[in-house]
């Protein structure tokens, strides 16, 4: 079965020209305790009893030739004939839409970073009879803290591919 496995993937990398073939496969065995193991890795297998469940073989195809070798006239093939185009009043209204959309996004989003800064704030202010330490109190913290700087970081994002759009 190797063999036949083997000369395929030969037959296989020549024919793909420099491609490369991967082969992966999954192997269970049976561990201490009867309980199954699952592994890829050949070196888990030694001294147990396994069988092969799954085989993949994965065949990556060689990078392109460059860009400087061929024809610019082949690198940007025309339109075929009744190929629809983009005006540029359609292409306006793409973008307005796009704004608003993002703006829309970008006003909920600080929204939600404003009521997260105060649900900080407010869990800053509190503290709990239970919590005996500092350390307990800046756990608690963390995900408040951590919520605001996701939503900062959204609202910078926003900002920026708002100002992307031109």
């Amino acid at each position: 079965m190797r063999k036949i496995l083997g000369i395929a993937m030969l037959a296989l990398g020549l024919a793909a020209g420099h491609a490369r073939a991967q082969v992966s496969e999954i192997y269970k065995c049976q561990s201490e305790g009867d309980r199954p193991l699952y592994t890829s890795d050949k070196r888990d297998t030694v001294g147990k009893k396994c069988e092969v469940v799954s085989r993949t073989v994965t065949v990556v195809p060689a990078p392109p030739a460059s860009a400087s070798s061929t024809p610019k006239s082949a690198a940007k093939a025309p339109s075929p004939v009744g190929f629809p185009k983009e005006d540029a009043a359609t292409r306006a209204s793409a973008k307005d839409r796009q704004r608003e959309i993002i703006a829309r996004e970008l006003a909920q989003e600080e929204t939600i970073m404003s009521r997260a800064k105060k649900d900080l704030a407010e869990q800053e202010a509190t503290r709990y009879g239970d919590e005996k330490s500092q350390k307990m109190v800046l756990d608690r913290l963390q995900r408040y803290r951590e919520n605001v700087e996701l939503h900062e970081k959204n609202v910078q994002e926003l900002r920026k591919e708002l100002g992307n759009i031109k």
